[in-house]
């Protein structure tokens, strides 16, 4: 069983960051739904750390902008709705969720594992939002541009949840996407590297591999 052509195409093939959205209203029963989806993504020892705090208000979107850089300020006043994607510091004292062992213990007092996993954990629920928000019609737009101690002080004072990254949301105007850039294609690839010897400078650590192996790791990468 796989997705259509059409659904792939939604997702992936079509899809676009967004940078101008349609006017129409964003609300919170249309956003319960991604949320519905998302948390069925894997993340280590069912931790989700994530915690999305969804700026739909006029006064929201403002708040968050003040924090931001002035250009994704802009973006985000102009769109229908914004998102902070947070991660949760004591994630781990809700590991009921994984039954199997005593998760817990593996993060008490080591706070640079804690912050790895739910940074590592939580950027991964953001994409699982990402992918959900655009299987429902919407588009998203997700940025680095902004202040984390001043998110963090504006909507997790007194709180263990610490910002990760933002984004806006809404209907996407896809008249005005540009036209997706070349890519790299995985034949243009094998055609510009040496693939054992990239192998063996990227993945020491793993071997023996194959060139077959070589060419799907070295897929994602880029000169």
């Amino acid at each position: 069983m796989r997705l259509s052509d059409r659904d792939l195409d939604l997702i992936f093939r079509r899809a676009r960051t967004a940078n101008f959205y349609h006017r129409w209203e964003v609300t919170p029963e249309e956003v319960r739904p991604i949320w519905e989806l998302m948390k069925w993504g894997p993340t280590s020892a069912n931790c989700m750390p994530a915690r999305i705090v969804w700026c739909l208000s006029e006064d929201a979107k403002s708040r968050l902008a003040r924090c931001a850089s002035s250009a994704n300020a802009d973006k985000i006043m102009k769109a229908p709705a914004a998102a902070i994607l947070g991660m949760d510091l004591e994630f781990f004292n809700k590991l009921h969720l994984y039954p199997a062992t005593d998760a817990r213990s593996w993060f008490v007092g080591n706070e640079q594992v804690i912050r790895d996993t739910a940074l590592r954990n939580s950027s991964l629920q953001g994409a699982y939002l990402i992918i959900a928000a655009r299987s429902l019609g919407f588009g998203v737009g997700p940025m680095s541009g902004f202040d984390h101690a001043d998110v963090d002080q504006a909507f997790f004072s007194g709180t263990s949840v610490r910002s990760n990254f933002i984004m806006t949301l809404g209907h996407p105007d896809t008249a005005t996407h540009r036209p997706r850039g070349r890519g790299w294609s995985l034949a243009r690839q094998i055609k510009s590297y040496d693939l054992a010897r990239a192998a063996e400078r990227h993945f020491r650590i793993i071997a023996p591999m194959s060139a077959s192996a070589a060419c799907i790791l070295l897929s994602g990468y880029t000169p």
